[in-house]
């Protein structure tokens, strides 16, 4: 017999696991584990979105849940490690412990400068050596004519950029920062945030487009928006991730494998940025590689990052006003 969505929500387990360095503003990572036929799935939307933007992380929560996921056509993805705002010694130590061939390195926004964003890849690119590609993500913290200004810096110093993701908020100006400069652009939020994830595709505002599965409704969902978005304009995809355990991470690990075709690591190397996990074995990149599958939860690792009570209850309200409002 198939299990309802309060069967499924009755199995809510509240984690909190702090992360090595701040990233966007977090130390640390917490959310919902949930457990159904198919296996472990994760509801972790960020704070800032709102009950009714989060109705589509918990259908891809119950989604993972419920129903195995594509078969691969690649038996491993390659993936980049990822740079926080912090300074240059950090960065580089974050990179050499990551043995990526990729590394995207955050810029912009609170908590860094201009100059110091120069420093920060200047620093990864020494630590990758001449051989590696670095991308920055802005997270939509610049104006176009910051964007101008400050992505020739950062080129210099990486020796080149693979890609800049999201440099701006709208489509109207990545389109711009696309056609004014020469480093190719890739959208994020502009899709996971957007009413319609197309209208990117449909713009010809990007050349890569970054896709999450929670925000997108789960790897299905996924898959589709990823088929749409290269039928539409030939873009290339990438997978990322939210900072999830290692079980939110397998969903994206089960998407990326899926896709026919894979021409960048994609961004789901995240799971060295947390302290701790759910699995003995958890999804960190060996070699810049993560392999497909499903996680194996330990109930003694889970009991160790359980949420204290305050947590939980937030959580647990959060998980039943967002459940309440599924279609």
């Amino acid at each position: 017999m198939k299990p309802t969505t309060a069967d499924i929500l009755s199995t809510a387990a509240v984690f909190a696991v702090p992360l090595r360095d701040r990233f966007r503003g977090v130390t640390r990572r917490d959310g919902v584990l949930l457990r159904g036929p198919a296996g472990w799935s994760e509801f972790a939307p960020f704070d800032n979105y709102t009950d009714a933007q989060c109705v589509t992380w918990l259908q891809a929560a119950l989604d993972s849940a419920v129903r195995p996921w594509p078969d691969p056509v690649r038996a491993v993805v390659a993936v980049n490690a990822t740079v926080p705002a912090v300074g240059p010694q950090r960065a580089q130590q974050i990179v050499r412990a990551a043995g990526c061939h990729t590394v995207k390195v955050k810029v912009a926004g609170a908590g860094t400068t201009p100059d110091a964003d120069v420093e920060r890849v200047a620093a990864v690119r020494e630590a990758l050596g001449p051989v590696g590609n670095i991308r920055v993500d802005a997270n939509a913290m610049w104006t176009v004519p910051e964007a101008l200004r400050e992505l020739p810096r950062l080129r210099a110093a990486a020796g080149d950029l693979e890609y800049v993701e999201q440099p701006c908020a709208s489509i109207d100006e990545l389109a711009e920062v696309q056609r004014r400069q020469p480093v190719p652009v890739a959208a994020d939020e502009s899709i996971r945030l957007a009413a319609d994830p197309l209208q990117v595709a449909r713009r010809r505002a990007a050349s890569v487009a970054v896709l999450k599965v929670p925000p997108l409704g789960g790897v299905g969902a996924t898959l589709d928006i990823a088929r749409q978005i290269r039928d539409e304009a030939g873009m290339a995809v990438v997978i990322s991730s939210a900072v999830d355990t290692s079980v939110g991470l397998a969903a994206g690990i089960a998407a990326a494998a899926a896709l026919p075709e894979l021409p960048y690591a994609c961004g789901l190397g995240t799971g060295a940025m947390l302290t701790a996990d759910v699995t003995a074995e958890p999804l960190v990149a060996r070699g810049g590689e993560l392999t497909p599958g499903r996680v194996r939860v330990d109930p003694a690792l889970l009991q160790h990052v359980q949420a204290d009570r305050a947590t939980t209850a937030h959580w647990l309200q959060r998980l039943h006003r967002v459940a309440a409002l599924l279609p």
